[in-house]
């Protein structure tokens, strides 16, 4: 009996259609965007959490003021070298630290130029930052401690000032010296917060705070951790040992923040998520809408086939197989618009990841749960104008013109 229905249903379907196409519309929309969002949304948090791995694992990075942004430091004091050799003495769990002193300068090239950031740093910035280099060499600790004008630069500086051509060996003058490129680094990309990471030239700290800002104050430092050892544990005793040093009292705030890669990873990859569900929420609003289509077309149907349902009923047929034969109807018009819209979110979700760059990544559970949900609407919305078909009296019916 049920294939019997179904072979109906379809008949029915088939009818008309052109109708039937242009019913199913809005649930393949819905399906379509709740799916691309979906897929787009992880795609996005895997980015971000691929973003901040690249900065390096198990680090924690040191900053004087309690605001982010601009003017964060709130005229608190920076850092001096002092602070980083405690750092080193007096926490053994440490792996690394390494000061910055950031400046934007214009770099040349013969007739090529580029402004950018000058990081002054140390050989510890490499591992703490987890950088690798594509050529050439980092820093050595003697042109540390001499502060000479070396410089490793990455893969951004390279395209703007040397084009494809290998920089190691050659010299870039920033403002009134010129620096040796010694090393080149592998490409990081985009950073989560949307910054470039390659377009960045790397120096001795003391190069940078000799020859561009002038002082001997560090304006943040990094620190890595130990494998096997506790970053809560670490950042605790950073905390106190910064807050000893800089005569902080008990019932005073810190001048300074402590930041956790791992505490902004989950804290944008929670942000990102929140995102998605959000717009895939607002994505299924037009599921209703084409669940309510698919009710007006039902309605419809069973207004222009009142005369056959009365003759369904009048030769035997029981009201529940005129139920079933018009809510497969719905069901299937539904399910072949869940269906529709899964291929066309594979379509778009793998053309707009490759346009906004993040990974494509397939998730079977939202598809199926879509198709699902898909068949549901047809159930939900479909109901009511089969139980007013099953509902009709065999006389009225055979009477309807």
């Amino acid at each position: 009996m049920l294939w019997n229905t179904l072979l109906l249903a379809l008949r029915a379907i088939r009818r008309n259609l052109m109708r039937s196409i242009l019913t199913t519309l809005g649930i393949v929309i819905g399906i379509a965007a709740v799916i691309t969002l979906v897929t787009l949304g992880n795609g996005a948090t895997q980015s971000v959490t691929e973003q901040i791995a690249s900065m390096g694992s198990s680090q924690l990075i040191v900053m004087p003021g309690q605001r982010f942004g601009p003017g964060g430091s709130d005229g608190a004091p920076n850092f001096k070298i002092a602070d980083i050799e405690a750092v080193r003495a007096q926490i053994t769990t440490v792996a690394g630290v390494a000061p910055t002193v950031s400046k934007a300068a214009t770099v040349v090239h013969q007739t090529r130029n580029w402004l950018t950031v000058i990081v002054g740093s140390n050989g510890d910035y490499f591992k703490v930052g987890n950088w690798a280099l594509d050529s050439g060499r980092i820093f050595n600790d003697a042109e540390e401690r001499a502060g000479k004008a070396v410089c490793v630069i990455g893969e951004t500086i390279r395209n703007h000032l040397f084009g494809r051509e290998n920089p190691v060996g050659s010299e870039i003058r920033i403002k009134n010296f010129s620096c040796e490129v010694i090393g080149l680094l592998k490409s990081k990309g985009q950073a989560a917060m949307g910054q470039d990471q390659d377009d960045v030239v790397l120096m001795p700290l003391r190069t940078v705070q000799r020859r561009l800002s002038g002082t001997q104050d560090i304006n943040r430092f990094m620190v890595s951790v130990q494998q096997g050892a506790s970053m809560d544990t670490v950042k605790e005793q950073l905390v106190s040992l910064m807050r000893e040093r800089r005569k902080i009292s008990e019932n005073e705030e810190s001048d300074f923040r402590v930041m956790d890669t791992r505490q902004i990873a989950e804290t944008l990859t929670a942000t990102t998520k929140i995102l998605t569900a959000l717009l895939a929420a607002v994505a299924a609003v037009s599921l209703l809408v084409g669940g309510i289509g698919i009710m007006n077309i039902m309605l419809v149907s069973v207004t222009e086939r009142t005369r056959e349902i009365g003759i369904r009923l009048a030769i035997g047929a029981l009201e529940n197989e005129v139920l079933l034969q018009f809510l497969i109807e719905a069901v299937v018009l539904s399910a072949f618009g869940g269906l529709l819209g899964i291929v066309l979110a594979t379509g778009a979700s793998m053309g707009l990841a490759s346009l906004m760059q993040v990974p494509y990544m397939f998730d079977t559970n939202i598809n199926l749960l879509s198709l699902f949900f898909s068949a549901c609407i047809g159930v939900i919305f479909g109901y009511f104008p089969a139980r007013r078909a099953a509902a009709l009296n065999p006389i009225d019916a055979l009477r309807y013109e």
